[in-house]
């Protein structure tokens, strides 16, 4: 069935068949919730944890990206996710970049999009999430400046204070490659006085973690900005890192050049972006150690993407482009080949796992 659903929505547009998914889910959700719940549903022990004071019953989550505006968290829930990051969220209403802005390449099993950050605004993501209750399953915000604002800092800030009491963590996007000054927060003093405002402003109430973007190749990494910007987030008590951001480079993929020329700019998504992003997790533990936990997120497609992520160091992962591509039976089959992986390692928990295999090469 998944496979017919999935043929009949390559036909389309893939942002029409984004909406019709959507449209899909929510109806699912109302109409058949406990075949949802039993037809997706896998739990084992190995795979819980507690991170941030919050319980995550299994590390696999959803990245932002996919439900821009917390419409479907309680089929995310249902459909067995760990976790469920939504947004990025804007302070005000964004209608993003000009259509067509999102591609697939059938051949890499990646999506190039060029969305900019389409977004109902800060209130009306507010007011869903207060509609909201879900068993077990953290939430988190990744927030990002509107484009039209002139302040960055007050912009972030006041996006933020709408949804603090909705977000069990709060994300920085400070690498988005799509939009115009997306990435103005890697500048260090800019990020630096954010930070500076945004830690007095949410305090100890919930983790803020900074979203990083990806290396331009999958080789070994010595790189002082990111350095730089790791080790300010530290000084301003930042609770950890998702690493790592679509990336806005061609580099890995194999669909022809004539394509690629044709879609023009865009972040990449999906498998080519895997082996880059392992890297930049292990570079990034190496620099912060196991005090800050990683969330790894870029081109996992199976248990043992998920399984090699979790051993460079990262405490919890994230996906979204394999749903587009293999349906959302993907959650259990990574869940469960993940608690296979553990016990034939002989781990006794999923933390002791994490950070294994760290070692830059």
């Amino acid at each position: 069935m998944e496979a017919l659903v999935r043929r009949w929505l390559f036909n389309l547009d893939p942002e029409l068949a984004h909406q019709f998914a959507f449209a899909a889910a929510w109806l699912a959700d109302h109409i058949v919730p406990s075949y949802l719940k039993k037809t997706f549903e896998f739990d084992d022990p190995i795979l819980g944890q507690e991170i941030w004071g919050h319980t995550f019953k299994n590390p696999v989550g959803l990245a932002a990206g996919c439900d821009k505006n917390a419409l479907l968290l309680p089929f995310w829930e249902k459909l067995g996710f760990g976790h469920v990051e939504v947004g990025s969220v804007t302070l005000d209403r964004s209608k993003g970049n000009p259509k067509p802005r999102l591609f697939r390449l059938a051949k890499d099993q990646a999506i190039i999009n060029r969305l900019g950050l389409p977004s109902k605004g800060a209130p009306y993501v507010a007011q869903r999430l207060s509609k909201v209750t879900l068993d077990q399953v953290p939430v988190g915000i990744n927030i990002a400046r509107t484009e039209t604002k002139s302040s960055v800092i007050d912009d972030f800030c006041g996006c933020a204070t709408l949804l603090l009491p909705y977000a069990n963590y709060l994300t920085i996007n400070i690498s988005c490659p799509n939009t115009i000054g997306g990435k103005i927060l890697e500048d260090t003093q800019m990020l630096d006085g954010l930070l500076e405002k945004l830690s007095h402003l949410v305090g100890t109430r919930i983790p803020i973690l900074i979203k990083l973007a990806p290396p331009d190749t999958s080789k070994v990494i010595y790189d002082s900005q990111i350095e730089s910007i790791v080790q300010m987030a530290i000084n301003h008590d930042i609770s950890g890192f998702i690493v790592s951001n679509t990336a806005d480079n061609r580099y890995g993929l194999v669909t022809p050049k004539e394509r690629l020329d044709q879609i023009g700019y865009g972040g990449v998504s999906g498998p080519p972006l895997f082996q880059r992003a392992l890297q930049m997790i292990r570079y990034v533990r190496s620099c912060v150690g196991p005090k800050y936990p990683i969330i790894g997120v870029g081109g996992i497609s199976s248990a043992q993407d998920a399984y090699a992520m979790i051993c460079a160091g990262a405490s919890l992962v994230q996906m979204y482009t394999i749903l587009v591509y293999e349906g959302p039976s993907i959650v259990k089959e990574i869940k469960r080949g993940l608690a296979e992986r553990l016990q034939a390692d002989g781990h006794a928990s999923i933390q002791s796992a994490v950070g294994t295999d760290s070692k830059l090469g």
